[in-house]
């Protein structure tokens, strides 16, 4: 027996005797020193520290493909905006916003007026879709776009209301070349493509309150194009949507073709441009017997040389 098993066997006969024997002092870097000694670990530590499952392990995270969305509003705005050129327009004689003061401003103050009342509910007498105004003349260039053009720019002045102008002129549209902006889609191309909205071709520019809507691509079936259902359902939902929006149509002479005339059906207000020394009152009778329709009717004098009189006069007429 080694001394080992000696002792071993003496300390066992020691504790069937009764007697203790005396502790054993353990070294500095026995384990069970270090069992003893040992803080606990932090619980958040503990778990950042626990092993994953090796059914769980972390999937890669996922990248979703990055769509830049400032330069995709770019182009949509880019493709819905017209610079109109406007010290060109006002070398042409024409309204902007940088005309503050000029014999023309004041006639369209006077003209606008009452129109402007009739439009937004302010006048003597309710007029149904008295938003929809109709610029119009008996017989060709007899001013009709460039009283459009400054009628619109007058009315952009204005703080309370916004102006839409609308080249109805589909067969020979001129608002384009008078603004000096490329043509694009537009009315007749609402009325003929069923994917097209009325966002598609409203057209923001650089004057504030001023939208436009071009003619768009020429169409053999234009006057039936406005006398459509769907026609009238887009009218409704220009007049009704947005109650401080006027809109203006440049439309076609009501002797040259059939589409103002169908278009003046659905209009609150027209007005009737006359070339001063050239229109005679026959004519003039014979355009306004076609509006007749309309709840109100003005017809306006154009280039008059009569600088005491002014260039314009008018009169209303309401109901049928």
């Amino acid at each position: 027996m080694n001394l080992i098993e000696e002792a071993a066997k003496r300390l066992q006969e020691l504790e069937q005797a009764g007697i203790r024997a005396p502790s054993v002092q353990r070294g500095p870097h026995s384990k069970a020193e270090i069992r003893d000694r040992a803080e606990p670990i932090p619980q958040q530590v503990a778990r950042a520290v626990q092993p994953l499952p090796r059914t769980q392990a972390p999937e890669p995270e996922r990248v979703e493909p990055r769509i830049d969305s400032g330069v995709a509003q770019t182009k949509a705005t880019e493709a819905n905006f017209r610079h109109i050129d406007l010290a060109r327009l006002q070398a042409a004689g024409f309204i902007t916003p940088a005309v503050h003061e000029s014999k023309l401003l004041h006639e369209f103050r006077v003209i606008k007026r009452p129109l402007i009342a009739n439009a937004l509910g302010r006048g003597a007498a309710p007029v149904p879709h008295g938003n929809l105004i109709m610029v119009t003349s008996a017989l060709p260039a007899e001013g009709k776009s460039f009283v459009s053009v400054n009628l619109a720019m007058s009315m952009a002045l204005e703080l309370d209301c916004r102006v839409l102008l609308v080249d109805a002129d589909v067969l020979k549209p001129s608002i384009p070349h008078v603004l000096g902006i490329p043509r694009g889609k537009g009315l007749m191309d609402l009325l003929t493509e069923s994917r097209l909205g009325f966002g598609d071709v409203l057209l923001h520019t650089n004057v504030e309150r001023l939208t436009l809507t071009l003619a768009g691509t020429p169409h053999r079936g234009a006057s039936e194009l406005l006398a459509s259902d769907a026609m009238t359902r887009l009218l409704h939902e220009v007049s009704n949507r947005y109650r401080d929006r006027i809109v203006i149509f440049d439309s076609p002479p009501l002797l040259a073709t059939t589409e103002s005339r169908v278009l003046a059906t659905r209009m609150g207000q027209v007005v009737v441009v006359v070339e001063a020394e050239r229109t005679t009152h026959g004519t003039l009778e014979s355009a306004l017997s076609t509006v007749e329709s309309c709840p109100v009717v003005l017809t306006m004098l154009n280039k008059s040389r009569d600088e005491g009189s002014g260039s314009y006069y008018g009169y209303y007429r309401y109901g049928a």
